[in-house]
């Protein structure tokens, strides 16, 4: 058994790499919505164990208000894994502890937070009682490569779809953590000075990945389905 899930990174993206479809331009071919539905059907074909984002990303489907700790509590650390049989898994990357959580799932699927160390015990008492798992690192930081052995070994995640936002996919891919790399690319652009990609890495990505084309495919709506193997340099 490999001591890591499976990273699949799948993204839509306008042909000028812009992250959000609020922002695009029409098209005779398609809508945003059309675009959407092709993200979504191939996020389903992929049939993974789980999907992961960042804070911001999930702070949009999470909906839920803090709800203070009943005196006492002193949940378990560094981790709570409520629903070990759940398929897929929902999971975030909140290093401060800011999410809040309506209940235990989005959409059905069992939400996973990894967390920093410095997170309280007053938040991971909340997560627990919305029934939410959650990982606490051994620093201040994520050390992702070790979070993700976790969860490969105590949850069974065998593949795991890496969907953004920027900063996260960024990240993953600077660490080498990225195994294939799929785009929905939409016939539309951005073109804003301001606009966001789909993948950030600070300094860039020179010399730290590879991407191979592996297959093109064309969509419904005048999108284009884009798969590469990703590799490290050498």
């Amino acid at each position: 058994m490999s001591d890591r899930p499976r990273i699949i990174g799948v993204m839509t993206a306008s042909l000028d790499g812009g992250l959000h479809p609020s922002r695009y331009t029409d098209s005779p071919d398609g809508t945003v919505e059309d675009w959407t539905a092709a993200y979504e059907q191939l996020h389903d074909r992929l049939d993974a164990d789980a999907w992961i984002v960042g804070r911001v990303t999930m702070a949009e489907m999470a909906k839920g208000d803090p709800r203070p700790a009943r005196a006492g509590t002193r949940p378990p650390r560094p981790s709570l894994f409520q629903a070990r049989d759940a398929r897929p898994f929902a999971i975030a990357i909140d290093r401060s502890g800011k999410l809040h959580f309506a209940k235990g799932d989005v959409g059905g699927d069992h939400v996973v937070v990894l967390l920093g160390q410095g997170v309280d015990d007053a938040h991971l008492a909340e997560l627990a009682a919305n029934g939410v798992s959650y990982l606490v690192a051994d620093g201040d930081d994520i050390d992702l490569a070790d979070a993700l052995g976790t969860l490969r070994r105590e949850l069974g995640i065998a593949t795991l779809l890496l969907e953004g936002g920027a900063g996260i996919n960024g990240t993953f891919f600077a660490a080498g953590l990225v195994d294939e790399f799929h785009v929905v690319i939409a016939p539309a652009l951005d073109g804003g000075d301001d606009a966001e990609r789909i993948v950030a890495a600070g300094d860039g990505l020179k010399g730290k990945t590879t991407l191979s084309l592996v297959d093109c495919e064309r969509l419904a709506g005048g999108a284009v389905h884009l798969h590469y193997a990703v590799r490290k340099p050498g």
